[in-house]
């Protein structure tokens, strides 16, 4: 075929190609890349968050998660007491007159965070984030708790409990972590079926099933916004997807009692598992999944990858679900930002925040802004370690560390050419609230 060019087509080209020219992005940033950053960063600080994924609370409400810390746990560099950034916190929020966290000193602020505990109300916790400039929370809880504000702190609970409705002892036994976590997630387990009034085990499948359904819908109604799993702690991220006729016979077989193999139970947690996903997709409630490094000496980085999930997130039968994958999937990072090219699949910062050091974070969240930009969130992971460090100094913590890494990665960016100071602050506002507001149906 003849391709035919006037004279004035070649000169737009031409134009174009000029000004294509100028706009190509550099591999090296400019000099001014500090002033940039600073200018950034003063209108960054001024953007309200929403936190994707914390654990507020105070540290004696067992609440707080339906997990717990197996005893003499790893734990990073940042994380430790003497971690000079936790006093910065302290001071930033209390204004701690000292400067380490000794016996004698830390006392003055266990006290004043007792003294706010015994006094009640929602005050406290909804004053901790004004003083961040988190205007809303997503609670990762077992329930949330009455000290929160639900007009601030909106409800993630969890379901890997419907998981482990057998006798659990021979998986208790593989390991000391799981000693730990299984009988929580029985105790949980227990509670769900308190609050539906199950007497025991439903004798069949199909009353188990409606007993899970109804304790969804229930959930939702008291304000849940999404589910969560834990699992990874549990197996590998990989879920089959068994029919119905062989799961109701495992539960059938083991309803009563006995020992099902390893290969039974995970056959009927993978159904469990699948049925959860449809009724999430039937309530619109989004679902989180734990997909990074975890706690304890037995924790799977292989089982926990988060391309465990990519026949879960590329099925077409839950188009309609949100997934969420919290903590990026570190230290798989890349991948993570690679499975939100899916249009409802979404991954936070959350963990990362205080795990690694803001010059680490910034890197990961420059690609991530390179890549998707729409589909990734802050989150804290907000936590009490002890009565002195609690959620509200790793609050502190996560949120300067996003705010500081996202204007390193945006000014890196802006000084080698991607895009505008103007366009970078439109990003970081997506990163830091947008885009979760935008997922939860909050006005922006």
């Amino acid at each position: 075929m003849k391709r035919v060019f006037h004279f004035g087509t070649i000169l737009l080209m031409s134009l174009a190609g000029s000004a294509a020219a100028q706009a190509q992005s550099r591999p090296l940033p400019t000099s001014d890349v500090q002033k940039v950053y600073d200018r950034l960063l003063e209108q960054i600080d001024a953007i309200p968050i929403y936190d994707n994924h914390s654990h507020a609370t105070f540290p004696d409400d067992s609440d707080m998660d339906a997990m717990a810390s197996p005893p003499e746990e790893s734990t990073v560099m940042r994380l430790r007491d003497s971690n000079p950034e936790f006093v910065a916190a302290a001071k930033a929020l209390f204004g701690y007159p000292y400067d380490d966290f000794k016996p004698e000193h830390a006392k003055w602020l266990i006290d004043k965070k007792k003294a706010a505990e015994a006094a009640g109300g929602t005050a406290y916790w909804d004053g901790i984030l004004d003083k961040m400039n988190i205007e809303t929370c997503l609670a990762n809880r077992v329930a949330l708790a009455p000290y929160l504000d639900p007009k601030r702190f909106h409800w993630v609970f969890f379901v890997d409990s419907f998981l482990f409705p057998f006798d659990n002892h021979k998986l208790i036994a593989k390991n000391g972590d799981l000693g730990v976590y299984l009988p929580l997630q029985e105790k949980v387990l227990a509670r769900y079926m308190q609050q539906e009034n199950v007497n025991g085990l439903p004798a069949d499948l199909a009353g188990y099933e409606a007993f899970l359904r109804q304790t969804l819908a229930d959930n939702q109604k008291k304000g849940g916004v999404a589910m969560k799993f834990e699992a990874a702690y549990f197996r590998a991220l990989f879920f089959r997807d068994p029919p119905r006729e062989k799961a109701e016979a495992i539960y059938s077989q083991f309803r009563a009692g006995g020992l099902p193999s390893e290969d039974d139970y995970q056959t009927f947690q993978d159904y469990v598992f699948r049925m959860l996903i449809d009724q999430a997709a039937k309530l619109k409630l989004s679902v989180h999944f734990h997909s990074a490094v975890g706690i304890g000496d037995y924790f799977s980085l292989r089982n926990g990858h988060p391309l465990n999930l990519e026949n879960v997130l590329r099925d077409p039968r839950y188009r309609h679900v949100n997934f969420v994958l919290i903590h990026g999937g570190y230290p798989y990072t890349l991948d993570m930002i690679w499975l939100t090219a899916a249009k409802n699949v979404y991954t936070d910062s959350s963990l990362m925040g205080y795990y690694v050091y803001p010059s680490e974070l910034k890197n990961i969240l420059k690609q991530w802004i390179s890549l998707y930009p729409e589909k990734i969130m802050f989150g804290s992971d907000a936590f009490p370690f002890n009565d002195a460090v609690g959620a509200e100094e790793t609050f502190w913590l996560a949120a300067r560390s996003a705010r500081t890494a996202v204007a390193a990665a945006l000014a890196e960016l802006v000084a080698e050419g991607a895009f505008t100071e103007q366009k970078a602050l439109e990003l970081a506002r997506l990163y830091l609230h947008d885009n979760a507001a935008k997922l939860y149906g909050e006005k922006q």
